[in-house]
C-alpha cells in the first residue's frame, strides 16, 4: 500500500452538547503548511522502524519548535519519529466519535520529508462543552497515562479560554470542527508521549504577530488562549506575521514538557519531522522531534563530587519530616538531617537537607520534593575528603556482627560495630547493646 493512511471514525456520537458561551477553535488548528513537491509516495511508516512501548524511557525528547507548534504538528512528527500510527487510532477510537477520520500521509519541506496529519471531517460535528469532554474522557477505556495526561491538556486549554472570556470552565464550549480537531490532537499526542516514556524538553516557543479571524471576529496573535496556556513557558519573538503556536499546541507543550532549552545535552538517535499547511515566509513550517540519549551534565564547580539539597519548609509535621528523611535514604541520600530556623513572618521552620553523590542529584531532589510540602530544592556542588573505608565481619558470643573500619592516613582506624546489628544481637540475647558492641569491639582488636 502507497500514499495516504486513513481510519475512520465509527458511527454514532456518545455525547451531543448544546451550544455555550465560548469562541470556535476552527482558526487554531488548521495553519501549518507543507511544501508540495513530486516525489514518489510510500507508506507515511515506511522510512523507519516503529519503536516499541516504552523505547524513550530513560532517554530525552526535544521538541524543536523552531517554527511553532499546534496538536496535529506534534502528532505527525512522534508517527514520523517512529511511533506506531496504530497508537493513536486505537486511543481515538476508544472515544467513540464519529463523522471524521484520521489522514496519515508523507510531505516534504524542500528536499526534507516527513509525516502530515490531518483530521478530516465528513459530518457536521456538535459544539462540545468543556465538562462533557472531560466526562467523556474519564469514562473511556483509556489507558491510566492516555486518559490522565489529555485530561491535563483539555484542562489547561480550558482554563485559558475560561480567563480570557472571564467565564467558567463550565461555561466554556468548543465548538463544531474545532472541538472535534482538538479532541483528536490532544488524545492523540497523549497516547503518542505515554507509548514513548521519554524525559520531555523543548525549545523556547516562537510567537508570531499580526492577527487572525476567527468566529467571534479579529483577534491578536498570538491568540489570547495561546497566551494563557504559556505561563511559564519561555517564549520568543518569531520576527514574522503568522499564527506559529495553536492554543492546543501550546496546551501540550506546557502539559508535558519539564524544561526548556535552545537545545539539550543529548545524543540524538530518532528524528521525526511533523509538516504543517501554510506555507511560511523565512522558515521551514514543521515540528523537528528528536529522541536521544542523555549524557551525563558537566559538574558546574571544579572539583565537585557531591551535592547538598536543601528545602525550607514551614507547613510540614515533626512526623512527616521525619519521614521524608527516612525515604531520603532509603532512596540513596549518604546522610540526611533537619535543622530548626525561623522564616518570614517569624514562623519556625525546618530546613531538610540531605547530602548525595552527583549522579543521583537530580533523583533525589525530585524526592525531596515529592515527599515534602516544599516547592523548591536548592542544589550546591561540594566536595568532600573521606576516609577510605571497609566491612569486616568479627564473631562474638552473640553471633556475627558487622564492624565499619574507617582508616587512612589520618591517624588511627575508627572503628564502629553496625548498630542495628548489635541491637538485634542484643534483643535476642536479652543482654544491654553496649554488652553487644563491646564483644564486637574486643572480636575485632583480637
Amino acid at each position: 500500500m502507497s500514499g495516504p493512511r486513513f481510519f475512520v471514525a465509527g458511527h454514532g456520537h456518545g455525547h451531543t452538547h448544546t451550544h455555550g458561551h465560548g469562541h470556535s477553535h476552527g482558526y487554531s488548528y488548521s495553519h501549518e503548511h507543507s511544501h508540495s513537491h513530486d516525489h514518489v509516495e510510500r507508506e507515511p511508516e515506511a522510512h523507519r522502524e516503529p519503536l516499541s512501548r516504552g523505547a524513550g524511557s530513560g532517554k530525552t525528547l526535544f521538541l524543536d519548535a523552531f517554527s511553532g507548534v499546534a496538536g496535529d504538528m506534534t502528532i505527525a512528527g512522534l508517527v514520523d519519529l517512529g511511533v506506531p500510527f496504530q497508537v493513536v487510532e486505537e486511543s481515538v477510537a476508544l472515544l467513540g466519535l464519529s463523522g471524521f477520520a484520521l489522514e496519515l500521509k508523507p510531505a516534504w519541506g524542500g528536499a526534507i520529508g516527513g509525516t502530515k496529519f490531518d483530521v478530516v471531517v465528513a459530518d457536521a460535528q456538535p459544539d462540545r462543552r468543556y465538562r462533557a469532554i472531560d466526562d467523556l474522557l474519564a469514562a473511556s477505556q483509556l489507558s491510566s497515562g492516555v486518559k490522565g495526561l489529555a485530561r491535563r491538556i483539555f484542562l489547561r486549554l480550558a482554563e485559558a479560554e475560561a480567563e480570557v472570556h472571564r467565564s467558567t470552565l463550565d461555561s466554556v464550549a468548543f465548538h463544531e470542527v474545532g472541538a472535534v480537531d482538538a479532541i483528536v490532537d490532544i488524545v492523540g499526542a497523549a497516547a503518542c508521549f505515554d507509548y514513548l516514556g521519554a524525559d520531555v524538553v523543548a525549545s523556547p516557543l516562537p510567537m508570531g504577530r499580526g492577527s487572525v479571524h476567527c468566529q467571534h471576529g479579529v483577534l491578536p496573535l498570538p491568540a489570547p488562549a495561546t497566551v494563557a496556556c504559556l505561563r511559564s513557558v519561555p517564549t520568543v519573538d518569531a520576527g514574522i506575521e503568522a499564527e506559529l503556536v495553536t492554543p492546543t499546541g501550546a496546551a501540550i507543550v506546557a502539559s508535558v514538557a519539564r524544561e526548556y532549552k535552545a537545545w539539550p545535552s543529548f545524543a540524538p538517535d530518532r528524528i521525526g519531522w511533523g509538516f504543517g499547511t501554510r506555507v511560511l515566509p523565512d522558515r521551514l513550517n514543521a515540528l523537528r522531534v528528536i529522541l536521544g540519549s542523555a549524557l551525563p551534565e558537566v559538574e558546574p564547580t571544579l572539583g565537585a563530587t557531591h551535592v547538598v539539597l536543601e528545602a525550607n519548609i514551614d507547613d510540614m509535621t515533626g512526623e512527616l519530616a521525619a519521614h521524608a528523611l527516612q525515604t531520603l535514604l532509603a532512596s540513596g541520600a549518604l546522610d540526611a538531617w533537619a535543622t530548626p530556623i525561623v522564616m518570614k513572618k517569624g514562623r519556625p521552620a525546618l530546613t531538610l537537607s540531605l547530602i548525595c553523590e552527583r549522579s543521583a542529584e537530580q533523583r533525589l531532589a525530585e524526592a525531596l520534593l515529592r515527599e515534602t510540602s516544599s516547592i523548591g530544592v536548592r542544589h550546591t556542588p561540594v566536595s568532600r575528603t573521606e576516609r577510605p573505608r571497609r566491612i569486616a565481619s568479627v564473631s562474638t558470643e552473640f553471633g556475627v556482627i558487622p564492624v565499619k573500619v574507617s582508616e587512612g592516613p589520618y591517624g588511627p582506624a575508627r572503628l564502629k560495630p553496625e548498630f542495628e546489628a548489635c541491637a538485634a544481637a542484643a534483643k535476642a540475647a536479652g543482654v544491654p547493646i553496649g554488652s553487644v558492641i563491646a564483644a564486637a569491639l574486643a572480636a575485632y582488636t583480637r
